[in-house]
């Protein structure tokens, strides 16, 4: 793909997000958004070989709409400045549709490439299900941890949005109680690629997905939970 042709794209975007500017280079758009489908298409075969799982994830729902939802924001930009995809075993990429664990990656307008595995803010019935499964699976938990590709990649999960106290219907003295309070249940990597792009971006993307499996196939033990629309 070429990644510094997007990088520029959407540089361009962020200075100019309208939709009158968007029409004018969507021939633009339309030819970066067909790489980063082929690339997403790719990662999901490669990823198929560690995590055969994945080999049933539709590449095409596994990209992210460029369109934002403004109906919610008060910021009234029409489109994201970033690429994205969500690749997962059920298909359904959005944490509110319950979908379970994910690989995922984007580049933004900064040049920022983004590498993630895990789940993100899920809904609150699947969170409280994977908190029980962190005290009921206490030693599988914490060997997932020490996974040394897992650590060396990523450190440990990501605390953003951690609660300071138990959270309601757990008690202070469960096993892993720092983690229970975790919100997300996932790790990532942002590194930038803006003046020294990757020979060969899906092979670092690649390494990074197969880093985050150790959590990715834990959190795949814990039962999907059907979210009602």
């Amino acid at each position: 793909m070429h990644v510094r042709d997007l990088m520029q794209f959407l540089a361009e975007l962020s200075e100019n997000n309208n939709r009158a500017w968007f029409v004018m280079n969507k021939p633009r758009y339309d030819i970066l958004r067909e790489e980063f489908l082929a690339l997403t298409t790719q990662l999901i075969a490669d990823i198929g070989k560690f995590d055969p799982a994945i080999i049933g994830c539709n590449p095409k729902k596994a990209l992210f709409r460029i369109n934002r939802d403004m109906r919610f924001s008060h910021d009234k930009s029409p489109y994201k400045t970033h690429f994205s995809a969500a690749i997962t075993a059920s298909g359904l990429k959005k944490p509110s549709q319950g979908g379970g664990p994910a690989y995922y990656f984007h580049i933004d307008a900064a040049g920022q490439l983004l590498i993630a595995g895990g789940e993100y803010l899920p809904p609150s019935d699947r969170l409280r299900a994977i908190r029980q499964r962190v005290i009921d699976d206490d030693a599988g938990f914490n060997k997932m941890l020490k996974n040394k590709k897992l650590k060396e990649t990523y450190g440990s999960l990501q605390e953003e949005g951690k609660l300071s106290r138990p959270p309601k219907g757990f008690d202070a003295d469960v096993p892993n109680l720092e983690f229970v309070k975790l919100k997300s249940f996932i790790v990532w990597t942002d590194t930038s690629i803006k003046k020294k792009v990757p020979t060969d971006l899906g092979k670092d993307v690649l390494s990074g997905f197969k880093d985050a499996y150790p959590l990715v196939n834990w959190l795949r033990q814990v039962p999907l939970i059907p979210v009602e629309e």
